[in-house]
């Protein structure tokens, strides 16, 4: 059920899916849907739940491993979010275009782990900067330009297209570790 809901709401949009699209594309009665979710908000605020989580556990598995450097941490982190939304473009799309159709009610445990995935990379940059690795004209506007960069990829990214997935990693981390004055790639 959520799969197909997951392929409705990235192709047509939250807005523009309907429960009986949904019911009919799982070949259901509409009010059977109701035995599983209360309503389709709750739809998509499981698959928010659902990528928000996995989002976070690949950023905390990528920062426990790497070296306890800010740079190699961030470089970790960005090749993390990068790899979930260019290896997830459905769920990616959904999970950062469709977010804000949520209640706040709704929107809370999600919102909590973009908090927590966030303050992973800000704190990186400050421990980087207060070491003298990084230099940003701006470092929460460039903490979200980068994790802007990443959650567009669902938007351009063909996974079967020229660029391998690593490749678009670790370009994005370089390109990340320059957009904070990184001096090396160290």
């Amino acid at each position: 059920m959520l799969e197909t809901a997951l392929q409705l709401f990235a192709s047509r949009g939250y807005h523009d899916t309907s429960i009986r699209d949904l019911a009919a594309a799982l070949e259901l009665r509409p009010s059977a849907l109701y035995a599983h979710f209360a309503a389709k908000d709750h739809v998509l605020a499981e698959l928010v739940r659902i990528g928000h989580e996995a989002h976070f556990e690949a950023l905390e598995s990528a920062l426990q491993g790497a070296q306890p450097t800010p740079v190699a941490q961030v470089r970790a982190l960005v090749h993390a979010h990068t790899r979930v939304h260019a290896e997830h473009p459905q769920l990616a799309l959904v999970v950062n275009e469709e977010f804000y159709a949520l209640t706040p009610e709704l929107a809370a445990p999600a919102q909590a782990l973009r908090d927590r995935a966030s303050a992973m990379l800000m704190d990186a940059i400050q421990r980087g900067m207060a070491q003298g690795h990084f230099s940003p004209l701006h470092p929460a506007i460039t903490a979200a330009a980068i994790i802007g960069m990443g959650s567009r990829i669902p938007h351009w990214f063909e996974p079967d297209g020229p660029i391998a997935v690593e490749t678009l990693a670790a370009t994005h981390a370089e390109l990340a570790l320059r957009m904070l004055g990184s001096a090396s790639g160290a």
